[in-house]
């Protein structure tokens, strides 16, 4: 079994987090499609899946280009041996049990209410402060879940051929909502989905706030959907 990652950038350069991304995962073994000043964050996995040399079992990972892996490279394998199952479909380290009506997995209520899964550490930069601070968020317990959070997607090939990477049309926006579309399609087609534990820092917060993009497309997922999705 190979291990595939397909990294895709909007710069044309590479910064230095994206740097060491790409060195720390070819010194795992995992073979790496980097794709670089791209449009659109569905083209250019859908364009990586297929430039990837892979088997219907091999792994192909889809991660954001902010990256810092953590996991030293037995414990990063081991975390995606849950891959390997028939009747897993997408792993990723956050994610929940119950995406609701308003499709905002992260919602306060229903993390409080203890249907979150996984946990992120994000890179939080300070203006008062000598150096930044690493901020470790704890959603719950690893286990299944129905959509989760696209900073870094784990599938067997042959699940991303199932769902099909190509933007739907029903979205306006070229770089939003397409984790939480592959995941519960993933989901809706029988697969079961999982968060595993990778120790790694994002060094982003999100663009959501007043990107009419993520909301334009969040509204047209909504009408196409059934909510609430459980397990």
């Amino acid at each position: 079994m190979k291990i595939f990652a397909v990294i895709c950038t909007r710069d044309k350069e590479l910064g230095t987090v994206t740097s060491e991304l790409v060195h720390t995962l070819s010194s795992y073994g995992v073979n790496i499609k980097l794709l670089t000043a791209q449009n659109s964050i569905f083209e250019a996995y859908q364009k990586g899946v297929d430039s990837c040399s892979a088997n219907d079992e091999d792994i192909i990972i889809l991660c954001h280009d902010d990256l810092q892996i953590l996991s030293t490279k037995p414990q990063f394998i081991a975390s995606l041996v849950k891959c390997a199952y028939s009747e897993t479909g997408i792993v990723g380290p956050a994610g929940t049990t119950n995406l609701g009506e308003d499709a905002v997995w992260w919602q306060q209520g229903r993390w409080q209410a203890g249907f979150h899964r996984g946990q992120v550490k994000h890179f939080i930069p300070s203006e008062t402060k000598d150096s930044p601070t690493i901020d470790t968020t704890h959603y719950g317990p690893h286990g299944r879940v129905v959509a989760l959070d696209g900073l870094f997607l784990a599938a067997r090939k042959e699940v991303w051929d199932h769902i099909e990477l190509q933007k739907p049309k029903y979205f306006e926006g070229k770089w939003d909502f397409y984790d939480i579309h592959y995941t519960t399609k993933a989901h809706l087609l029988g697969y079961k989905n999982f968060t595993i534990p990778l120790d790694m820092i994002h060094h982003s917060g999100g663009e959501l706030v007043g990107r009419d993009s993520w909301h334009k497309n969040r509204e047209a997922f909504i009408s196409h959907t059934q909510l609430p999705l459980r397990i």
